[in-house]
C-alpha cells in the first residue's frame, strides 16, 4: 500500500525545500545564540522526523485543489508557514504559563513508537532516492519489487547506499571517535569522483541513469520561493482540511524537547538547565520562522552533541554556524547537482537505520511486553496506513494497556477481623477479652491506589464473598470497615459500585463503615455525589476520620449494646431496692445503638455469639446486694479488685488489695484538663474510677498523632513511674474523671514498709503495662505500616 505516493507537485518542492530547510535553520540558531536557549550553540534544525507530516499535507492539499498546481503550491506554502506559527504559539505558550513539565508525563514509549515509524519512512525514502522512483512511489506490492529486481543497474542503485551505510554503522560500532561520520561521507564523493574521472564517464549520462542527483537544472535563487506565496491563490477549505495533520505535526514535535533538552543536558554536564525557559526560546525561533515563511525547528540532540564535541557551544560558535547556514542557502541548490546518489541514499539509510533501531532494537530488554508491543504497532501502523492513524492507533493501544496493567494491581490492601484490628482504647482486660471474641463480626478492607471500572470489580467481589450464604453461617459480620487512607481518588464506576455494596449490606443488616475520606476530598466527593455518606437521610453508614476512630465506635457499639441488653434484664429481675444500691460499670457508650440484643437469640448467630462472649468475659452490668449483706466498701478497694485483679497471678492474697489502700488518694479532673505533657518527669501512676483520659502520642519519625483513650478500669502513667522515665504522651481529661493516684512518694514509702506487698503490686502493673504495649504498637502498625 503506498503511504506518501511520490506527485509532481511535491517533487517541484525540492528547491523550495532547501531554500526553507536553510532558512529556518538560520532563524534558529540566531534565536538560541542570542540569549533564548541555555545552548547558544544549539543545532536547531527542521525536524528531519516531520519530513512525512509534510508530505502528507502535501497529498492532502492535492486531493483538494485538484490539478491547480499554483494553488497547490501557494496553499503548500501557507500550510508550512502556518505551521510553524502553530508550533511557537505552543511551545511560547508551554514555556509562559510553566507547563514544561506537563509534557514529560506523555508515554515515552509512545514517542518511540513514532520514531520507529519515521525510522521506516526513511528506510523507504532511502530505495525511493536510490531507485530514483518517481510517480509510482514506494508500494508494497509486485510492481515496485520487480522495479528494484529488473537489472544489474537497478539492483547496485539501491544496495550500494544500502551497503554503505551498513558499513558505517559496523565502523562506529567499533571506533567512536566523532569525526568518523563527517569523514566518511566526505569520502564518498571523492571515491565516486576518483573513479568518474579515471573511467572517463559522461557526468550527464550518469545524472540520467540515476547516478548523480538530478535537481533538474535548478539556477533559482534562494529567495525565489517567496514568490510562491500567493493569498489569492490560496485554497483555504484544502488548508483547513490539512488542519488535523498540522496539529498531529505540533503533537510530534513538542514531545521531543522535554526530551532533547535534559538529555543534552546532562550529555554536556549543563546543570542549569529550565527545560520552561527552552520552550519560550523554541516558541520564538518557531514564531520568527513562521513569519519568515519556512519550516518549524528545534533544538536536535544527534547534531547538537557533535556540534558541542568538535569545539562549538559558545555563542560566537553558534552565530558562525547560522552564517556558514546561510552562505550554503546563497550559493543555492547547484551543489546538489554534483551530488552521487549514493551520498543520499547511503545518509537517508544510516538514519533510518539508527531511529528503527533505536526504537525496536534498544528497547527491547528496556520496556515491558505491552509497551514494546505498542512501539511496533505504532510502527506499523504508521508503515501501512498513515502517520497520524498511526499516532492515534498507538495513544489507544497505551491506553488499553494501562487500563489492563492497572486493573491487575490489587486495589485491596490487606482484609482482617476487628481480632486483629484493634483501637487504641485502653481497656479493662475483660472488656479487652470480649471484644477479641466478637471481633469475629467485624471486618476491615484497607483499599489502596487509584480505585476505577478495572479494579473496583474485585472489591465488589471481595464484598460479596463476606456474604456469601456458605461463609456467612460459619462466621456472619455485624460491621464492614472500609478505609480509604491510602486510596487517592475514585471515579463514578466506583462510586456506584460502593453504593450498590451498602444496598447489598444493608439487606443482611450488615452497617458499612467508611473512615480515612476527607469530606471535601476527592474520593469523599465522588462518595457524597452517589449519596454514600453519613448525613444523608435513610443511609445506614457511618464516616470516620482513620481507621482507629472506626474501630473505637464498633467496640463501643458492642460494649453498648451488651450491657443494655444486661441491664434491661436485672432490672426485670432486681429489687427496686437493690437496684438503688448497685454498682455500675463506666465504659464509653455510643450516642446511638446500632443494634440490640433484645430479640430472641433463636436463628441469630451473631447476637447468640455476642451474648456468649459477654457471658465468658464480662462483669454484670449491676451487682445486686443481698438484704443480709453489708454495704460494698468504699473506694478505692473495688477499684484494686477490678482493675489489678484480671492481671494478679493465682497466688496474689485478697487482702493485700486493702493493704494498698492507704497509699492511693483520689484525684479529680474537669473536662479539658491536662494530667501532665509529654517530656514531664513522672509524678505516680493512676487507676481511672471513671471517665476516660486521652493520650497524644508524637513520634518523630510519624506522620500523624497516635491518640489513645484510656477509660475506667485501667491505669494510666504506670511505665514511665516504674521506669521512672519521662512522660512519653501528653494526657488530658476527655471528659469529667475521677482518678486515684499512687504518687512516687507514696510507692518508695510501700517498699520500705512492705517491701513483699511493693514487690507484688510492680509486678501486677508490670504485667498490665506489657499487654497495654503491646496493643499500642500492634495497632500502631496496623494502621499506619499496611
Amino acid at each position: 500500500m503506498n503511504r506518501f505516493p511520490a506527485t509532481p507537485v511535491f517533487n517541484n518542492f525540492g528547491l523550495l525545500g532547501v531554500s526553507m530547510f536553510f532558512m529556518s535553520c538560520i532563524v534558529s540558531q540566531l534565536v538560541f545564540s542570542l540569549g533564548g536557549s541555555i545552548f547558544p550553540g544549539g543545532n536547531g534544525s527542521m525536524m528531519i522526523e516531520a519530513v512525512p507530516f509534510f508530505h502528507i499535507l502535501v497529498n492532502i492539499i492535492q486531493q483538494e485543489v485538484g490539478d491547480d498546481d499554483q494553488a497547490v503550491i501557494a496553499t503548500t506554502m501557507m500550510a508550512f508557514a502556518f505551521s510553524s506559527i502553530l508550533t511557537g504559539i505552543v511551545f511560547f505558550s508551554l514555556g509562559a504559563f510553566r507547563l514544561g513539565t506537563l509534557v514529560g508525563y506523555f508515554p515515552r514509549h509512545i514517542l518511540v513508537g513514532c520514531i520507529g515509524g519515521v525510522g521506516v519512512f526513511l528506510l523507504e525514502t532511502g530505495l525511493e532516492v536510490s531507485r530514483g522512483l518517481k510517480e509510482e512511489g514506494f508500494q508494497y506490492n509486485l510492481a515496485t519489487l520487480k522495479i528494484f529486481f529488473e537489472s544489474p543497474l537497478a539492483i547496485l542503485l539501491w544496495t550500494i547506499p544500502l551497503a554503505l551505510a551498513i558499513m558505517l554503522r559496523v565502523i562506529t560500532h567499533f571506533f567512536h571517535h566523532q569525526l568518523i561520520f563527517p569523514a566518511y561521507f566526505f569520502l564518498i564523493p571523492v571515491v565516486f569522483y576518483i573513479i568518474v574521472f579515471a573511467g572517463r564517464f559522461d557526468l550527464d549520462h550518469l545524472r540520467q541513469l540515476g547516478w548523480v542527483m538530478n535537481v533538474g537544472g535548478g539556477s533559482e535563487a534562494w529567495w525565489k520561493f517567496y514568490t510562491y506565496f500567493d493569498f489569492k491563490k490560496t485554497d483555504w477549505g484544502a488548508f483547513w482540511a490539512g488542519m488535523p495533520t498540522q496539529l498531529a505535526l505540533v503533537f510530534f514535535g513538542i514531545l521531543h524537547v522535554p526530551l532533547n533538552v535534559p538529555a543534552l543536558g546532562v550529555t554536556l554536564c549543563e546543570d542549569n538547565v529550565k527545560l520552561d525557559r527552552e520552550l519560550i526560546a523554541h516558541g520564538v525561533s518557531n514564531l520568527a520562522a513562521g513569519l519568515t515563511g519556512t519550516v518549524p525547528n528545534y533544538l536536535t540532540y544527534v547534531n547538537s552533541v557533535l556540534f558541542y564535541r568538535v569545539g562549538g557551544g559558545s555563542r560566537l560558535s553558534g552565530l558562525m554556524l547560522a552564517a556558514g547556514t546561510a552562505g550554503i542557502m546563497f550559493v543555492g541548490p547547484r551543489v546538489i547537482g554534483y551530488l552521487p546518489v549514493a551520498v543520499v541514499g547511503a545518509l537517508i539509510f544510516v538514519l533510518g537505520i539508527d531511529l528503527l533501531l533505536e526504537a525496536v532494537w534498544d528497547t527491547r530488554h528496556k520496556v515491558n511486553r505491552s509497551e514494546y508491543i505498542t512501539i511496533w504497532a505504532i510502527a506499523i501502523g504508521m508503515t501501512v496506513w498513515d502517520f497520524v492513524i498511526g499516532l492515534l492507533f498507538g495513544i489507544i493501544l497505551a491506553c488499553v494497556f494501562f487500563v489492563v496493567q492497572n486493573s491487575r494491581r490489587r486495589a485491596i490492601r490487606a482484609v482482617f477481623s476487628g481480632s486483629t484490628a484493634k483501637s487504641t482504647v485502653r481497656r479493662p482486660r475483660p472488656q479487652r477479652a470480649f471484644l477479641q471474641q466478637v471481633g469475629t463480626q467485624t471486618y476491615v478492607m484497607k483499599l489502596q491506589g487509584f480505585l476505577f471500572f478495572g479494579t473496583i470489580s474485585a472489591v465488589e467481589e471481595e464484598i460479596r464473598k463476606l456474604l456469601d450464604l456458605a461463609k456467612w453461617q460459619h462466621n456472619p459480620i455485624r460491621f464492614l470497615i472500609i478505609d480509604f487512607a491510602l486510596v487517592a481518588a475514585l471515579d463514578f464506576s466506583s462510586a456506584e459500585a460502593f453504593a450498590r455494596v451498602q444496598r447489598l449490606l444493608s439487606a443482611k443488616n450488615v452497617r458499612l463503615i467508611l473512615c480515612g475520606a476527607a469530606p471535601n476530598g476527592l474520593v469523599g466527593s465522588a462518595l457524597q455525589g452517589v449519596g454514600l455518606w453519613a448525613d444523608r437521610e435513610g443511609t445506614e453508614v457511618e464516616v470516620f476520620e482513620d481507621l482507629n476512630d472506626a474501630l473505637e465506635w464498633t467496640e463501643n457499639a458492642y460494649l453498648t449494646a451488651y450491657y443494655e441488653n444486661q441491664l434491661a434484664l436485672e432490672q426485670q429481675q432486681a429489687l427496686e431496692q437493690q437496684e438503688a444500691r448497685s454498682r455500675t460499670i463506666d465504659f464509653p457508650k455510643v450516642s446511638r445503638a446500632p443494634f440490640t440484643l433484645a430479640e430472641s437469640f433463636q436463628n441469630s448467630p451473631r447476637r447468640s455469639h455476642l451474648a456468649r462472649a459477654g457471658t465468658d468475659t464480662l462483669p454484670k452490668t449491676h451487682i445486686p446486694l443481698p438484704p443480709e449483706e453489708p454495704e460494698p466498701a468504699a473506694q478505692p478497694l473495688p477499684l484494686l479488685e477490678q482493675t489489678l485483679g484480671s492481671f494478679a497471678p493465682t497466688d496474689f492474697p485478697l487482702e493485700a488489695y486493702a493493704a494498698l489502700v492507704p497509699y492511693f488518694h483520689q484525684v479529680t479532673l474537669s473536662t479539658g484538663q491536662t494530667l501532665w505533657k509529654q517530656h514531664e518527669s513522672p509524678d505516680g501512676l493512676y487507676l481511672i474510677e471513671s471517665g476516660a483520659l486521652r493520650a497524644t502520642y508524637a513520634y518523630a519519625d510519624h506522620g500523624r498523632y497516635v491518640i489513645e483513650t484510656m477509660v475506667a478500669g485501667t491505669i494510666a502513667g504506670d511505665l514511665s513511674t516504674l521506669s521512672d522515665t519521662r512522660r512519653n504522651a501528653t494526657v488530658v481529661a476527655e471528659r469529667e474523671c475521677v482518678l486515684w493516684m499512687l504518687s512516687k512518694d507514696e510507692l518508695e514509702k510501700m517498699e520500705k514498709d512492705d517491701p513483699v506487698l511493693a514487690m507484688k503490686l510492680i509486678q501486677v502493673v508490670l504485667r498490665a503495662v506489657a499487654e497495654e504495649q503491646d496493643v499500642l504498637a500492634s495497632c500502631i502498625l496496623l494502621q499506619s505500616a499496611l
